[in-house]
């Protein structure tokens, strides 16, 4: 009878820290391949005012089982949905601010696959997020779907001195052991979604918080937090420990970029038009099909205006009524620059779907409480196999005069609650020219 392999354990907690958030994969899958965490089935906590859940959207599928090639295409908004469908990730709990509101609270049970017609990487979740980017298909038409439970849980700043005030060093972290119903109710809450069931398949359920009920101001709270965690994370499972600095200040650096009027006319050229709740599949296909043609008109609008901005071009591109704000736009940008970078114009365009960017400079008592909170639910944890943190300064997402800081408070409670860390600050070998440019 043959013996299980030993799992091999790191003799200290790896930290690696990037500058850009895509950049963390590398190092996941050279931990998957020193078979320090599993191939397949990982677990992810992460931690961010951003989902990062998004896919690239002309890129093959089967990219995924070509490292070097995924790792180009990667960027910092969807370099996790890749690593799902390549069957490695099976849970991420995302952990986001109050002020990150991307993706609706809850347990979301949905399938990434291959799409049949396309060959991209797309998704049966039927929450905004994805369907403003345009990725949701039927089940029916993805090919070697693959399961992901994901946990969106909102995470509420901490006061300290409250927090010392409940005397005898206690974390307010205890929570009440789930009954054995409880236990059954998680499980069903996390019943494959790639699968035939009697119950309509909606791809993506946003359902269950605490196994209690809970006021909207408990949510938050460490309890609830930690209660929902280790519903999906056992004492042995390794799991992935993953924080973005934004998560505890953010800017969107588009604000800084153009002006209102030219954010209002971005909006209102990228703007989403939502289904309705009650949208049957013929609807939401035709949601997706009315918003692709959107988007990849304004891609074929920008790239012309990149070769030739002048007067004609943007007459005869806003004569489409939905282009006519093109007019204002370019009127205002050539105002303000010569050669305005009508490249970044769009991806600034593609930010302005159905939410703005988050947006939220923590003051400094706002970022304690936030790493007090942190600090908490991971106390109640078990000790990650590894952890990955992403600074986000260099895009300006995280301030870059509060960057430092919050990274030295998240290493000091990383190493207070794990013992000794093999920190690996991968961002200080970045070329000086490359960290001086900004966008």
């Amino acid at each position: 009878m043959k013996t299980p392999p030993q799992k091999r354990v790191y003799p200290k907690l790896p930290v690696w820290i990037v500058e850009d958030h895509h950049e963390v994969v590398k190092h996941i899958y050279r931990a998957i391949g020193s078979k320090h965490i599993p191939m397949k089935d990982l677990k992810m906590i992460h931690l961010d005012s951003h989902p990062d859940l998004l896919i690239p959207v002309n890129m093959p599928a089967d990219t995924v089982y070509d490292k070097e090639t995924l790792l180009s295409e990667l960027s910092i908004e969807n370099w996790i949905m890749p690593m799902v469908y390549a069957g490695h990730v099976s849970h991420v709990a995302w952990l986001h601010p109050y002020w990150a509101q991307q993706i609706k609270e809850g347990q979301h049970s949905m399938c990434v696959g291959k799409d049949s017609s396309t060959t991209t990487i797309r998704v049966t979740s039927r929450d905004d997020y994805f369907l403003s980017d345009a990725l949701y298909v039927p089940l029916d038409q993805l090919e070697n779907p693959k399961e992901l439970h994901l946990n969106v849980i909102r995470v509420d700043p901490v006061d300290s001195s409250q927090e010392r005030s409940r005397g005898n060093g206690q974390s307010g972290a205890k929570i009440p052991k789930p009954t054995a119903k409880e236990d059954r109710d998680v499980q069903l809450k996390q019943e494959s979604p790639c699968t035939s069931s009697p119950r309509p398949l909606d791809g993506s359920t946003a359902s269950g918080n605490c196994s209690h009920t809970v006021t909207k101001t408990e949510e938050g709270s460490t309890n609830c937090i930690t209660e929902r965690l280790l519903a999906v994370i056992e004492q042995t499972d390794p799991f992935i420990l993953d924080i973005d600095l934004d998560f505890f200040s953010c800017k969107n650096p588009f604000k800084e970029m153009y002006t209102q009027e030219e954010c209002a006319l971005l909006q209102e050229l990228y703007s989403f038009s939502r289904p309705q709740q009650d949208s049957d599949e013929e609807e939401l296909l035709d949601c997706v099909e009315r918003r692709t043609r959107q988007l990849e008109d304004l891609e074929a609008a920008f790239a012309e205006l990149l070769e030739d901005d002048s007067q004609e071009t943007v007459e005869r591109l806003a004569a489409n009524p939905r282009m006519k704000p093109l007019v204002r736009l370019v009127h205002s940008l050539k105002n303000r620059t010569q050669s305005p970078d009508y490249e970044m114009v769009h991806q600034a365009g593609l930010t302005c779907d159905y939410s703005e960017l988050p947006h939220h400079i923590s003051s400094e008592e706002e970022i304690q409480q936030l790493i007090t909170a942190v600090q908490l639910f991971l106390k109640a944890l078990p000790k990650p196999t590894i952890v990955t943190i992403s600074r986000s300064s260099l895009d300006e997402y995280c301030p870059a005069e509060q960057v430092d800081s919050i990274q030295n408070s998240v290493l000091n409670i990383l190493e207070s609650l794990f013992g000794c860390l093999d920190v690996h600050r991968e961002y200080e070998s970045i070329p000086s020219e490359i960290a001086s440019q900004t966008p």
